[in-house]
Order: structure tokens, then C-alpha cells, then sequence
């Protein structure tokens, strides 16, 4: 079968690279997969006109070119097959082995999956897609091959076609294969996406990196000679390539940064690929010797590697032909894995794999995406975030300790004790950045030391949910929430219905069965919690539904005054908030108001709001605070200062001396000689807040400070 002379070509140039790498065992059951699969495909064409059974061979030897193991191969070969012909799953196992039937129902699933952009993607196959990745990477490989294959060959197809595949490929697989290091199918998919999609701009950008090149043919390898003479004189054995960028590169470039495309292709880029990873370093001394590095161009990928594994130094520097000259060096080893990633873990190499870390990275994001969608039920949301750690920027920051955590570029402080664990995000009272105590919306910049202060009466606050960028802390924050609002809306509903049968000289236990169930049919409720919840969530008031369950019963004059208040502890959770016009603190006096959806919001008696809330008594409520408050609520404190340097470092010491945090500050206004601050801060009551005005007061520049109110 090696040699049979009646293999058609594609299939010849396989076996040919497959005997470069695999044993010769293994190409046989390779080569009887591609006889089976022509059997299964016989009379099936492409658009094209050629056999159907030709792109199955052609995407197993893009999984060939990258010397992947031959059960990967092997099922590319029929990866086609359950959807398109008669075989079946069981017939592949009986032939071929479970494992590799598992595979090519794995992509046959995947195939299935329409998506149309990432904005709009169907989110339930798309959460199918992440969890059969986390299963066997290698299903989404040969996805990533067939696709591949697929862009290369869209030339017959309807234009209209064309551009929904690209943008497709541009918004789902390009950045999958990125994620998983890839860079090789990464850059290709998005070349040939760009080129679908934007035909035109692909051409125009290509013709002008032609004519560019060739102009500077020339002084290209003049610099890439004195770049391997200054290698040969280190003593840095090393191969050295130009680097090309891709017009899709470009255009991205040109647009994210508003450039024009000279200025994006105004530099000179090179790769230094050298054996160990001492001799890496040694190269970047020897260049910045030779030319001089613009600052703050550098950036070492090696001891920080990006999150899909990839590792190099990346410097820039100043050529003496008036243009920048980039340059990454890295050895063999990273080189190949920038271009596989997690994709050489299963290389074939005498028994050996290598790409631990791309696969390991790899398999920790899928692991945490796996984790995400546990505590989400609802697709959509899985997918929102799975895209945002999908298409990442990462940076660096550390643990007291000295941990590297990587988070994604606008992370907060609180995102980053979220990475930590679930428990210490849920439990964050205060986070120190640099030794300095921030806000827990504080973005964080690479190379900072954050620390963590935690505290377990602390607990998840839906305003959270505001400045988080990371698809763990979103998820963890919502999870909670959801978790406590079934308690808490179904105990402040049992209260306030016991309260409204009160001011009916009754209670929710004479309350007879009968009546509760005759109520729970006509309005199409399941349970009683249902009515408790509706109840706390302001859909339905309480004293109407009271009416109906005893109707018999007369509110005496006055009555409903004289029921006791609603306790207000701010351990409630979703089912009571706190207005955001007032921000009322325990120690002031209160009202709540039924709000539909939202159920009980809590204002303070002295904010504007409230004349308007009267209008409804119907929905206004009367609340106390309870003898013990277990939270922390924000307040919000204008303040006048003198204008003068460091005054805003000045104002938020003094605040952190009397033991408060600074959620937000905004600045109004300001002139010459005053600015206006508007501090948010959290306090536990009023005589905390009052110790906070006190010590700004004593600040020499205060000018005047007060609470603000609606």
C-alpha cells in the first residue's frame, strides 16, 4: 500500500512527508483511512469540480506539515464522513480504534455550528465548540486545518459566500488559533479572511508592501549582514530572517492606530533565532551595542511569557538609515512553538512531545472557560465571557510574594483577586497596589505588586458588576448574586406580606391554605415563594395582595402606620438597594419605595426624590435600620480645595487615615485657584462618615466640604 503507483498525487505528497516522521506502520493506517474515506466519498465533488475526497487528504497534510501524531491525521482523513456519507461512528471504531472515532465525531459536532459573527454568534454551539476543546485539543486542530484548507479554496464560491465565511473566520477561528498559539494557521487565516472580505483593500495594501520591499531590497540585507556579523562576534550561533508583515497586519495596524500606511511600514522587522536561551540575551546586548534601542520598546516574552505560551524578546531600535529596526530573538525551540503553540504537544518526536507550556496555558484557559460556564446558565452570558478572554492583551503584575498573575490589559484590582481565587475576590475589603491602598476599580499596569486585604462579613456588591473586565470575577460576582437572591427576595417578600396582613389585623399563618392556593392559580404562580419573590421584586404590592387573601378583613384608620418598620441590616443582598440619588447610610432616617424590578429602594427622608415617591403610597414603605448593619455603603462627599500640586494625594491620605475607601472621585469643576472633588467613599454609618469630614476638615487644603443629596 506505501507504494502503490494508483495514489493521486495529494495523496502521494502525504505519504512522502508522513514517512519523513512517522513510522511505517502508522502511515499505513493513515493511508487505509484515505480507502476508506474515497469509498465513502466516491461519486461526491467539491465546487470546484475535483473529488470530495481531496480536501479530507489536504487538510491532513496541513496537520502533517505540522508533524502532528498520526491518529490526528488519521481522522482528518474522515473527518467528513459521519456528516456527508453512510459510515458510522461504529464502523470507524471497529476499523480505527475509539480514540480516533472520538475525534472525528468531535469535529463532525463542530461542523454543525453556524456561526455568523462573534457579536452574533449562535452562543449555545459556541459554548459546545470551548467544552469539545477542553475535552481533546486536537478536535479543534483539525477544525482549524479544515478551515484553513476551506479559505485557500473559496474561489468558485458566491461572493456574498465568500464574505460570511471570512468575517466568520476573521471573528471565531483566527482568534482561536492565536489563543492557542498558532501562529502560522493564526496569520494565514486572517490574510486569506482579509482578503475575502476586503478584496480590494487586501490588493491595494498587498501591491504597496510589494513595491516597498522591493525599493528597500537593498538595505534590508545590508542590515541583516551586520546584524550576523555582530552575531558572529558575540559569539551567538544564529539564523537571521526578515520579517514580513502580513497586509492583513498592516491594516489592522492602520486602523487601531490611525496610521497611515508609510507609517506603519516605515520599519525594518528581523528575527534572530538562535540555540539556547542565554544565547538570546547575549544577542540583545549585541544589538543594542550596535544600533541604539528606542525606550521603552523592549519587552521580554521569555521570562514572561504571553498567555498562549508564546515566548521572545521584542526590541526596536534606531537603524542609521533614518527608519526603526524591529527585531525578535528567540531560539528554535520558542521559534517553533510561536509557530504550533499548543499544537506540538502532540508532534510526533521519537516518543516524545514537547510544547509544554503552550499546551499547558492552553489547557488552564480551557479549564477556566469550563469553570466559567459551570456557574452560568445562560449561553449568552458564557459567551460574553468567553470572548472577552478570547481576544486578550495581557499584562503582568504580582503577588507579594513575587507570583506572576497575567490578567487582561484594564484589569481592575478587583479583578485581580479574583484570579487569585473565587473566595479572596468575594471576600475583598481593600486592595493595596505598590503599598498604596486603592480603589477596587483601580486599573492595574504591568509590573505592579498588588496585595490583598480580605474580610469575611465582606461580600459581592452588584455595583461590581460595573468596572470588572474579566470573564471569572463577572462570573463569580453574578453567581453570588444570583445565589442570594432566591433567599433574599423569598424572606423580604414573606415580610412584607406579613406586614401588610398586620395592618389587616391578620398573618400569613391564618392565612388558609385554600385561600393562598386559589390566589397562587388565578395568577399563574407554581409555589408560594413565587408570590414572595414577585413580592420583594415589586412586580405585585403587598397590601393589594393581602386585600385578596382576606378580603373579610378591614385596615383600621391609621393602622398601617402603626406596623412595625421593615429592618434594614444591608446583608439583604439584590432584594433591597440603596439609592444612588442619596445614598443613605445607617443613622439616617429612611423610607423604602417598591420599585417594579427592582424591588425595595432605600432613600434617605431628606432627598428630593421623595416628594415624588409620595404620590404612590401605595409603594412607599416603612423601613428602619436595624440595631446592626453588616455592610459598607458608599457615600458621596463634594469638596472645595485649593488648587495647587499633589492636593487630590493630599485629600485621599486623609480619607484613608480615618479608615475609609475611595470608590470613585470626579472633578466637576475648576479654576485658578479651587477645584471641586467629588468623593465616593464607603463608610459604616453616619458617625463614620462624620469622622471622615472631620479629618479632611483639619486638611490645610479644604476649603469646604459637605454631603451631597439628589
Amino acid at each position: 500500500m506505501l507504494t502503490s503507483p494508483s495514489l493521486p498525487e495529494p495523496v502521494l505528497k502525504l505519504r512522502d512527508l508522513l514517512n519523513t516522521y512517522l513510522e511505517p506502520e502508522k502511515v499505513a493506517v493513515i493511508l487505509r483511512a484515505f480507502d476508506l474515506g474515497a469509498q465513502a466519498h466516491e461519486g461526491q465533488t467539491r465546487k470546484t469540480g475535483e473529488p470530495y475526497i481531496l480536501h479530507p487528504v489536504e487538510v491532513a497534510s496541513i496537520l502533517a506539515g505540522m508533524r502532528m501524531d498520526h491518529t490526528s491525521v488519521t481522522a482528518a482523513i474522515l473527518h467528513d464522513t459521519l456528516e456527508d456519507t453512510p459510515l458510522t461512528k461504529e464502523e470507524i471504531a471497529d476499523q480505527f480504534g475509539e480514540e480516533i472515532a472520538e475525534l472525528v465525531d468531535g469535529v463532525t459536532k463542530l461542523d454543525k455550528m453556524k456561526f455568523r459573527t462573534r457579536v452574533e454568534a449562535d452562543a449555545e454551539s459556541f459554548r459546545k465548540l470551548m467544552l469539545a476543546m477542553s475535552r481533546d485539543l486536537r478536535v479543534i486542530f483539525i477544525k482549524l486545518a479544515d478551515r484553513l484548507h476551506n479559505m485557500r479554496t473559496m474561489g468558485s464560491m458566491h461572493p456574498d459566500s465568500r464574505r460570511r465565511i471570512a468575517r466568520e473566520t476573521l471573528d471565531i477561528y483566527a482568534p482561536i488559533a492565536d489563543r492557542l498559539g498558532m501562529n502560522r494557521i493564526k496569520s494565514e487565516l486572517e490574510d486569506l479572511g482579509f482578503e475575502n472580505l476586503y478584496p480590494w483593500r487586501h490588493r491595494t495594501i498587498a501591491e504597496h508592501i510589494s513595491a516597498v520591499t522591493g525599493h528597500r531590497r537593498e538595505v534590508i540585507e545590508t542590515i541583516r549582514k551586520t546584524l550576523k556579523r555582530r552575531m558572529n562576534e558575540a559569539g551567538v550561533p544564529c539564523r537571521i530572517n526578515g520579517r514580513e508583515k502580513t497586509p492583513y497586519s498592516i491594516y489592522k495596524k492602520m486602523l487601531n492606530k490611525d496610521l497611515s500606511f508609510s507609517e506603519v511600514t516605515d520599519v525594518y522587522a528581523f528575527r534572530i533565532v538562535t540555540h539556547s536561551e542565554p544565547h538570546c540575551y547575549m544577542a540583545l546586548g549585541a544589538v543594542h551595542g550596535l544600533y541604539q534601542p528606542k525606550p521603552g520598546r523592549f519587552k521580554d516574552y521569555i521570562a514572561l511569557p504571553k498567555a498562549n505560551g508564546y515566548q521572545s524578546l521584542h526590541t526596536v531600535l534606531n537603524s542609521p538609515y533614518g527608519l526603526p529596526v524591529e527585531i525578535q530573538i528567540r531560539t528554535e525551540e520558542m521559534d517553533e512553538m510561536a509557530e504550533k503553540g499548543a499544537a506540538a504537544h502532540w508532534q510526533y518526536k521519537t516518543g516524545e512531545t514537547s510544547g509544554g507550556s503552550a499546551q499547558v496555558r492552553a489547557r488552564e484557559w480551557l479549564m477556566q472557560l469550563v469553570d466559567v460556564q459551570r456557574h452560568t446558565g445562560d449561553s449568552l452570558e458564557f459567551l460574553d465571557g468567553a470572548k472577552s478572554d478570547l481576544f486578550p492583551d495581557e499584562i503582568f503584575v504580582f503577588t507579594p510574594k513575587g507570583k506572576i498573575i497575567d490578567l487582561r490589559r484594564n484589569s481592575t484590582a478587583l479583578d485581580f483577586a479574583y484570579a487569585i481565587h473565587t473566595d479572596v475576590g468575594n471576600h475583598t475589603r481593600s486592595i493595596l497596589v505598590d503599598n498604596v491602598e486603592v480603589p477596587l476599580s483601580t486599573r492595574l499596569d504591568n509590573g505592579q505588586t498588588v496585595e490583598v486585604i480580605t474580610d469575611p462579613k465582606v461580600f459581592p456588591r452588584p455595583e461590581w458588576l460595573e468596572f470588572v473586565g474579566t470573564a471569572k470575577a463577572r462570573t463569580a460576582i453574578r453567581h453570588y448574586i444570583k445565589s442570594l437572591q432566591q433567599e433574599d427576595t423569598v424572606a423580604l417578600g414573606h415580610q412584607m406580606l406579613e406586614r401588610a396582613l398586620n395592618a389587616r389585623g391578620s398573618n400569613v399563618d391564618a392565612v388558609s391554605q385554600d385561600s393562598i392556593d386559589a390566589y397562587l392559580g388565578d395568577n399563574q404562580l407554581k409555589k408560594i415563594e413565587d408570590l414572595y419573590r414577585d413580592l420583594a421584586l415589586g412586580n405585585v404590592l403587598a397590601n393589594i395582595v393581602a386585600a385578596k387573601l382576606v378580603p373579610d378583613a378591614a385596615s383600621a384608620p391609621g393602622q398601617s402606620k402603626a406596623t412595625e418598620a421593615l429592618s434594614i441590616a444591608g446583608s439583604e443582598g439584590s432584594a433591597v438597594t440603596f439609592g444612588a440619588c442619596c445614598h443613605p447610610v445607617p443613622g439616617d432616617t429612611i423610607m423604602g419605595y417598591v420599585s417594579a424590578g427592582k424591588g425595595v429602594v432605600v432613600h434617605r427622608i431628606q432627598c428630593r426624590n421623595v416628594r415624588e415617591f409620595r404620590k404612590h403610597p401605595d409603594r412607599c414603605l416603612k423601613v428602619a435600620w436595624a440595631p446592626i448593619t453588616h455592610s459598607m455603603f458608599p457615600v458621596e462627599l463634594r469638596i472645595i480645595t485649593l488648587n495647587v500640586p499633589g492636593v487630590l494625594a493630599s485629600i485621599s491620605a486623609s480619607i484613608g487615615e480615618a479608615g475609609s475607601n475611595i470608590e470613585k472621585v470626579e472633578q466637576p469643576e475648576t479654576n485658578p485657584e479651587t477645584a471641586t472633588l467629588l468623593f465616593t467613599i464607603s463608610v459604616n454609618d453616619r458617625d463614620h462618615m462624620a469622622r471622615v469630614m472631620r479629618r479632611l476638615k483639619r486638611n490645610r487644603n479644604v476649603l469646604k466640604i459637605s454631603r451631597t443629596n439628589a
